[in-house]
């Protein structure tokens, strides 16, 4: 399953031809405009509040290398990650069990 946003590419008529090519893919789209729903908003939110913040970056390399600390250092803190999901009311643990039979 995947969850995605209303990013142009994501509604682009290639895009649903290559989804639907794939039966074992189930997308799902997010309303027009929900950060609360998605935790990867708060990602951002600490990254531009934080590494980002008060920068003159000098190449798109070194703007990528900044991003790249910043997500090295948000992944290895579960804290910040537990946060930016709790503020959305999602969970990392499961509530059902789904056994797939063939």
């Amino acid at each position: 399953m995947l969850i995605w946003d209303n990013l142009n590419v994501h509604l682009d008529a290639r895009m649903r031809t290559w989804i639907g090519e794939r039966d074992w893919l189930t997308v799902h789209q997010l309303p027009s405009y929900t950060p609360d729903c998605n935790p990867f908003e708060g990602i951002w939110s600490l990254l531009r509040r934080g590494w980002l913040s008060n920068v003159a970056f000098t190449s798109p390399d070194h703007l990528i290398q900044t991003v790249r600390r910043g997500l090295r250092t948000i992944q290895y803190r579960s804290d910040l990650i537990d946060g930016c999901l709790t503020g959305t009311g999602l969970s990392i643990t499961p509530t059902t069990s789904r056994v797939q039979s063939q």
